[in-house]
């Protein structure tokens, strides 16, 4: 068995989900050594998410965000963790929800995403920054 780890550190994205396969694919060259496996992604964030949902109609991404924002809205009263700013707090409830790490498999060489699938980053700040994901292919 073979295994591979990278951190890959991404460019600040605004607030928002953003598709980020390509990404990963194109940063982790390495992946393509794996003929049946697993990549392992994980966000090393407690403020932000990742998850795998439509790739091509952008109006899922925006529908998420409307949703989550209304789920979890940043006047709720009763937060008390407050320091950072009034998207702190729901950040790390909607990251929370919605994930901190992923299982993807790998089938020669690629990531084995239906048709309609990609990897989302889910940035819940307003101004988050750089977000850094470790990326771990195991495999053979």
């Amino acid at each position: 068995m073979t295994v591979i780890q990278k951190t890959l550190k991404l460019k600040p994205y605004p607030r928002g989900y953003h598709l980020i396969t390509d990404e990963i694919v194109d940063n982790f060259s390495d992946l393509k050594s794996i003929d049946k496996g697993i990549l392992h992604i994980f966000i090393q964030h407690t403020s932000a998410g990742i998850t795998i949902n439509e790739n091509a109609d952008p109006t899922v991404r925006i529908d998420f965000q409307t949703f989550i924002n209304d789920l979890i809205p940043e006047t709720y009263p009763h937060f008390i963790h407050t320091y950072e700013g009034p998207d702190d707090m729901p950040a790390h409830i909607k990251s929370s929800l919605l994930g901190n790490s992923l299982q993807i498999p790998v089938t020669r060489g690629k990531l084995n995403l239906g048709t309609w699938q990609g990897v989302y980053l889910c940035e819940f700040r307003n101004h988050g920054g750089s977000r850094k994901l470790v990326l771990t292919a195991m495999g053979e």
